[in-house]
């Protein structure tokens, strides 16, 4: 969707400010979360920022087939690094095998046909800090909502300080004339807001039941999904070795999953 409609920053803006939203909702139906969440709710609100400006670049600058693999590939490798720091989240042969066939896997997308391919230096900076804040809020995440007693609840709290930190950041960048800007999409935005709210808070519930750095690599398997999206709906050229890439990182996915 961001890839598709306006200006990527005024689409991320428009599908996180309306998140905030569905969080206040998430938030009012669901148990209180306990007070220790806060400073990791913040925190991920803080994060998503970073992560909202490094992606909207990416997204500007990037063909998706190439800055989504890259960007969510290397996040489950850095995502086990956060893990086994902070959350004590043991090293085994398994993820070692899983992390060598995602870097393979993002070297093949990242380096195949480049000639004529969009990520230069400047894209793949951008895609790479993308997957550094995704690791990042990953961690914080998956520690708020265990200490939360209400996955849902903390979720909520989440979607609510994203929207907020973004909108804050919006009005400073784009001045108060943003909101008009996007007010003719809010379709579009309401529909992606829902998307990724249920996938992320599905994601901070697993979290609570699961080892961080396995949620985090099963949820890379979407760059299947992208990889024929970005054929079929952005026209954009996939070559053999391009998906083949993909397919390795999917593996290394799977591999630190079953670790």
């Amino acid at each position: 969707m961001v890839k598709l409609t306006i200006d990527r920053f005024l689409a991320l803006f428009l599908i996180q400010t309306l998140m905030g939203f569905l969080g206040v909702a998430i938030y009012a139906f669901s148990p209180a979360p306990n007070v220790a969440s806060l400073p990791y709710a913040i925190a991920s609100g803080f994060i998503h920022l970073g992560y909202n400006l490094f992606l909207a670049r990416s997204y500007r600058l990037g063909d998706l087939s190439q800055v989504y693999p890259v960007a969510r590939g290397t996040a489950p490798l850095l995502t086990f690094a956060g893990a086994w720091a902070f959350a004590g989240e043991a090293l085994t042969l398994g993820v070692a095998v899983g992390v060598g066939l995602l870097v393979a896997g993002i070297w093949m997308v990242t380096l195949a046909d480049r000639r004529g391919l969009k990520l230069d230096g400047t894209s793949l900076f951008y895609a790479l800090g993308t997957s550094f804040f995704i690791a990042l809020y990953t961690v914080v995440d998956g520690l708020g909502g265990r200490v939360s007693g209400s996955p849902s609840a903390y979720a909520g709290l989440v979607f609510i300080f994203d929207a907020l930190f973004l909108s804050i950041a919006g009005m400073l960048m784009r001045g108060p004339g943003i909101v008009r800007d996007v007010a003719p999409y809010w379709k579009s935005g309401i529909a992606g807001a829902i998307l990724s709210a249920g996938a992320y808070w599905i994601a901070i519930w697993a979290m609570t039941r699961a080892p961080i750095a396995a949620v985090a690599a099963l949820r890379e398997v979407s760059i299947l999904f992208v990889m024929g999206m970005s054929i079929y709906v952005l026209k954009e050229q996939v070559t053999g070795r391009r998906i083949f890439g993909a397919g390795l990182v999917v593996a290394g996915a799977v591999a630190l999953r079953i670790a």
